[in-house]
Order: C-alpha cells, then sequence, then structure tokens
C-alpha cells in the first residue's frame, strides 16, 4: 500500500480545549504511516453558529481553509464533525454555483487565494477505514481491546444530511444516492474498492473499527442522536436531557466507555455528566473518547500521546 498524505485540518477546539484529540490523531497516524500536513493557517469553521450570521462569511472562511489544503495539492482529513459538516457544505455549495464561487473568489483574493475545489474533505474516520483499511489496521493492534464494552457515538454532524455525507467521504457510483445504506462498489483502473455508505439511522462505520481493534461494541438506541451541545447556550436544560439520555442509554446497555469522532460531542458528554444526572436523578459516570484515542490505545501509544490525563471521567484506569 502506497503512503497517506493529508492536509489535516484541526479546527480550533483540537488545538485548545481537547489537546489529546489532536495527540492522539497524530500518534495514531506515525503508527500507521500516514502522513498528516498540519493546515497552521486554517481558521474556525465558524461552528454553525456564524453560518446563523453572516451566512457569506461562512463560505469565505471555510473555503479559505480549503484552500491552504489546496495549495498543498493533497487531499483535506478533519478530526471534528461540525468541521467536517461546514467546510463540505461550502464545498458543495461553490462547487454547483459559478456565480457564489466567484464572489467568494473576489474576496479572498485579497488575501491572495483562490478557492478551485480540486481538494476533497472527509472525516479521519473514513480515510481510516476506506483508504487505510480495517484490514491493515486490525494487523497493527498490540494492546486489543477485548476487554472493553465500547458504545459509539456518532453524534449528528458527520452522517447528516446523508447525500452530502456520502458525496464527500467516498467515491461516486454512476446513479444519484438519496437514503439507505451498506456497502458500495467502486471501480478504478481495474481495482475494486469497498466504501461505506452511512445510513444515517443505522450507521456501522464506528462499530466495524472497534471490533478491528478487537473491542465489543455495544448496540443502544441513542448512538446516532444529538449530544446537545449546540443547544447548551440557548436551552442548558435540553442540552442536559439530550447529554444524560445518550450516556445513560449506553450505561444501561452495558457500556465501560463511550467513543466518538467528534470533539464538540466529546466535551459535552464528559463535561455535564454531573448536572445531567442530577437533571435526570441518577448518577452518570463513564468515559469517553475521541475515536483516535480509541485506535491509539488499540496500536499501543503511551499515554502521553493518547492524552487520557485531559479527559475528565476517570479515563486514566483505560491503560491500566
Amino acid at each position: 500500500m502506497s503512503k497517506l498524505k493529508y492536509a489535516l485540518y484541526t479546527g480550533c477546539t483540537a488545538r485548545e480545549s481537547t489537546p489529546e484529540l489532536l495527540s492522539s490523531t497524530l500518534a495514531v497516524a506515525e503508527k500507521l504511516g500516514i502522513e498528516l500536513v498540519l493546515l497552521d493557517e486554517a481558521s474556525c469553521c465558524g461552528a454553525s453558529h456564524l453560518q446563523d450570521f453572516d451566512e457569506f462569511l461562512s463560505l469565505v472562511l471555510n473555503a479559505r481553509n480549503i484552500c491552504y489544503a489546496e495549495k498543498l495539492g493533497l487531499p483535506m482529513v478533519t478530526i471534528c464533525n461540525t468541521c467536517q459538516l461546514n467546510t463540505v457544505m461550502t464545498k458543495e455549495r461553490l462547487d454547483h454555483d459559478p456565480e457564489l464561487k466567484a464572489r467568494v473568489n473576489e474576496k479572498l483574493a485579497e488575501v491572495g487565494l483562490e478557492y478551485k475545489g480540486t481538494s476533497t474533505v472527509r472525516h479521519f474516520l473514513y480515510a481510516l477505514i476506506d483508504d487505510y483499511g480495517l484490514e491493515n489496521i486490525s494487523e497493527k493492534v498490540v494492546k486489543p481491546l477485548s476487554h472493553f464494552n465500547i458504545a459509539p457515538f456518532y453524534g449528528c454532524h458527520n452522517i447528516r444530511p446523508s447525500h452530502i455525507h456520502y458525496k464527500h467521504n467516498m467515491p461516486q457510483p454512476d446513479y444519484e444516492v438519496s437514503e439507505g445504506g451498506g456497502e458500495v462498489a467502486y471501480e478504478e483502473e481495474g481495482l475494486m474498492y469497498k466504501y461505506t455508505h452511512e445510513n444515517p439511522y443505522v450507521p456501522t462505520s464506528l462499530e466495524r473499527l472497534i471490533e478491528a481493534l478487537e473491542g465489543k461494541s455495544v448496540e443502544y438506541e441513542s448512538k446516532n442522536k444529538c449530544c446537545g451541545f449546540h443547544v447548551d447556550l440557548q436551552a442548558p436544560k435540553t442540552s442536559n436531557a439530550l447529554t444524560g439520555t445518550a450516556l445513560s442509554d449506553a450505561i444501561d446497555h452495558g457500556a465501560d466507555v463511550v467513543v466518538t469522532p467528534c470533539p464538540l460531542c466529546q466535551l459535552n458528554m464528559d463535561l455535564k455528566q454531573e448536572s445531567a444526572g442530577k437533571q435526570l436523578g441518577r448518577e452518570i459516570e463513564i468515559p469517553v473518547l475521541h475515536m483516535p484515542q480509541m485506535v491509539a490505545l488499540a496500536l499501543g501509544c503511551t499515554p502521553e500521546q493518547i492524552g487520557l490525563k485531559f479527559n475528565v471521567t476517570k479515563a486514566t484506569e483505560l491503560y491500566a
């Protein structure tokens, strides 16, 4: 397999609030021989809040971030569901609206940039599964997760809207896709590849990754629900209810740990267990890992690389 190389768009959360996400992502890449080039000039995606205030500014901002990957001639990978959503939705609009693209490029020209649409944008989760391959990851496991019952938590933004997710996480067949799920075969130069078409109602990618790491995946209804992060400021009781319901559901189905590909979900579910538990009238205590932390653990990375000390809820015990 040829070496994989990506432009890594970290977003702002992995640089500040969740440094363990960035360190574990880089550790996983090093273990697997994947080259990640950090986009140090990139900025926040707008976090789905700027979009409500100034839609055009958010398009310029996200196009600017993509431009830095285009300058390197590399595909972009993200490690945040919300960054992924805002970035691919910008790309989708600009790639299909020449007039809007021209307006955005007029602003980008002020800082010497031009959006061309030449870089793909995918979440690191799917780069691992589809580009590196689950079988190849399995071969690198040195600390099997067989003693953990792991509850996957997808959140909202990486699997919805389904047609956008599907289009930007994997190559396209020669027919239009709306809803559904399963695997799609894609043929290029005589080689056949399989890509996961994630069904937002019944997603499977995290379960498949957990199983590749020899862990036991926990099936529970809340795995594809909202964590409550984006309503916390406006409606904290609603946020607590969403957080508490998801975590309680995982616990009640026997989970030892929750894993998510989104740092905003991880922050919310890790930090708010006490307040959510008080609102629901029950104890909630369970470690919540970033997806790369789980992979790094199985690959034998050090506690420092995994960054378990930054997790709020007794995550250091997972390394014992």
